[in-house]
């Protein structure tokens, strides 16, 4: 039987190949079981576990003051939606935003301003320095003026949260927060990708890797004796530990030198003794697949995704083994280890996909020993299990249809990971030689659109009573004796109950929609005829401004899907929709048309 040179190369790293992947397979194997034995312990004693809470625990809770940071860099294009839709959204009477800017990224600074003018709840925090810096510096000054904040105000914050430009907060999070700060320093919320299409595969490499790690991993991480590490988004520290993190640490909260300042957090309180949680993945009290968990865009490109991996391999394998190095208790070591695995795990798992394609290819699995058969096949039913278990993850969040996906997105990850590993030692490694500081990668956001964004809208009625427009008694009233057929606020403004403005600002804070304010005058005629005049009466828009290949249109009513569709038949423009008083539309369309 005569062998190539490759056959004799894959013949003879099988073993030690087969015998590394089976040693992290057997690792993965011992969390499987851990996690099983928690869902089990939590089914059986459910008051004994993280259990969720239910409305009248959410709501029984004592109210703590929530300040929300979100530290910002070029970001205009994102952060004024972010602002306006979590606004809408959220079902928590009592928390601030907290925007980081720097003074060199203006345009970022008035978009939230804008937000800011509206919602007293906003505030734009500027850093004192020109960016980019890092992450962790910019959440350091939004820390400072916090405390001016609380300083002029006397408002003291019992909770920070971390979010970022992109986050869709889900509405019950910070009842969840409050609930748990009570009995936790510091608490993590689960974080997962936005659903994607199939076809989409560095996109679904996230839904399925956040999936898998926040129903898994991090369950199971105090159980195992281990820290629990920020996220980035999600996350909530009691005012104390924070303190406690400023005394240790001369005043930074947040290291500004490191790539990865989240995960560092969660070890850092965790060696201060902190008490910490993760809540697992739970549905809401709407039930479904609304999940109580920060949801986002993750990068959808090969470079966008590469980019922000290597930060996180550098940050959390590397610079965390410089910084903390491999001390601590064998539960905190274990963890330390499957944290820095990648370095190894990742570049092993292309070459065993190579050399698993190339044997099938040649039918050299036909020609191995009896042991090295034996040891492959053991290795192999562990990523059965390993891709099992992924699937099980994923379809749980996303459905059935899309957890087919995960073995063809495995093979995508090994190697997307795999180029983040090299990619990040090499650029660690020439830092050191070199003594120069590691440089922050920072992420390109993007935010859903808004359809995507209504399903987390807080209700029109919940709104108005929220704003003072409508009491809480005539509500009940309105809902209790409206037809099925009369929209609500059309019944409260027929019934003299609410002023049709009031009700038009209610209804642009809830479907994200700005007013528009237009005199006849300032719309030229071709703007005013830049959509058939047959689709303007059918569909009731009308429109007023072309800017920066943007239609903007005016309309009584919020835009469905199958408005934006069919005006896309007459432009080529962007379409903005801008909301005006059914008054204000037939003024301006006698005007106009």
């Amino acid at each position: 039987m005569v062998y190539s040179g490759v056959d004799h190369l894959v013949l003879a790293i099988l073993a030690p190949l087969a015998a590394a992947i089976l040693i992290s397979g057997l690792d993965d194997l011992v969390v499987d079981l851990a996690w099983a034995w928690t869902w089990l312990k939590s089914a059986l004693r459910p008051a004994a576990s993280l259990f969720p809470p239910g409305l009248r625990q959410l709501e029984n809770a004592p109210r703590q003051r929530i300040a929300i940071f979100v530290p910002l860099w070029h970001e205009h294009q994102v952060i004024g939606r972010m602002l306006e839709h979590n606004l809408a959204a959220i079902r928590y009477p009592d928390y601030h935003f907290f925007a980081g800017c720097y003074p060199n990224d203006v345009e970022t600074q008035e978009a939230v301003r804008s937000v800011a003018d509206r919602f007293p709840q906003v505030h734009l925090a500027l850093c004192p320095h020109p960016g980019p810096t890092s992450k962790a510096d910019c959440l350091n000054w939004i820390y400072q003026h916090l405390l001016l904040h609380e300083e002029n105000s006397g408002q003291i914050f019992d909770i920070v949260m971390l979010h970022d430009a992109e986050d869709l907060i889900h509405p019950e999070e910070l009842r969840w927060i409050n609930y748990y700060a009570a009995r936790y320093d510091f608490v993590q919320t689960p974080v997962l990708a936005l659903a994607t299409p199939l076809r989409k595969l560095t996109h679904g490499v996230y839904c399925d890797e956040f999936a898998e790690n926040h129903s898994r991993d991090m369950t199971v991480r105090a159980v195992l004796g281990g820290f629990v590490p920020s996220c980035g988004v999600g996350t909530g520290y009691r005012r104390d530990a924070l303190e406690r993190l400023a005394r240790a640490s001369s005043n930074r909260l947040f290291e500004p030198e490191a790539l990865t300042e989240d995960y560092e957090n969660g070890l850092r309180l965790f060696r201060l003794g902190c008490s910490q949680a993760f809540v697992p993945i739970s549905k809401s009290l709407k039930g479904g697949r609304d999940f109580v968990v920060t949801r986002e865009f993750f990068p959808a490109s090969w470079n966008s995704a590469l980019r922000q991996r290597t930060r996180w391999v550098t940050g959390i394998a590397l610079q965390g083994w410089q910084r903390f190095g491999w001390s601590g208790k064998p539960g905190e070591l274990y963890w330390l280890w499957r944290d820095r695995k990648g370095l190894i795990a990742n570049p092993l798992s292309v070459i065993a996909n190579l050399v698993f394609a190339y044997g099938l290819a040649t039918a050299l699995w036909m020609r191995v020993s009896p042991g090295q058969a034996r040891l492959a096949a053991a290795t192999l039913s562990l990523q059965i299990v390993r891709i099992g278990v992924r699937m099980l993850c994923t379809g749980r969040i996303y459905g059935f249809v899309f957890a087919l996906g995960v073995p063809v997105r495995a093979v995508y990850a090994n190697a997307l990971n795999t180029a983040a590993t090299v990619q990040a030692v090499a650029r660690y490694t020439w830092a050191r030689i070199h003594g120069k500081p590691l440089k922050w990668l920072k992420t390109e956001h993007a935010y859903p659109a808004r359809a995507a964004l209504l399903a987390q809208k807080r209700k029109l009625g919940e709104i108005l009573v929220s704003s003072g427009s409508v009491p809480a008694a005539e509500l009940a009233v309105a809902l209790a004796e409206r037809t099925p057929a009369m929209r609500l606020g059309e019944y409260l403004v027929r019934s003299r109950k609410l002023e049709m403005e009031a009700l038009y600002r209610a209804l642009s804070f809830q479907q994200g929609l700005p007013l528009a304010q237009i005199e006849p005058e300032t719309v030229p005629w071709p703007v005013a005829h830049a959509l058939p005049e047959h689709a303007i009466r059918q569909w009731q828009v009308l429109p007023f401004r072309i800017a920066e290949q943007n239609l903007f249109v005016a309309s009584p009513e919020a835009p469905g899907p199958e408005t934006a569709q069919a005006l896309r038949a007459f432009t080529s423009l962007e379409i903005r929709f801008h909301l005006v008083t059914p008054a204000e539309f037939e003024r301006l369309s006698n005007a106009l048309l």
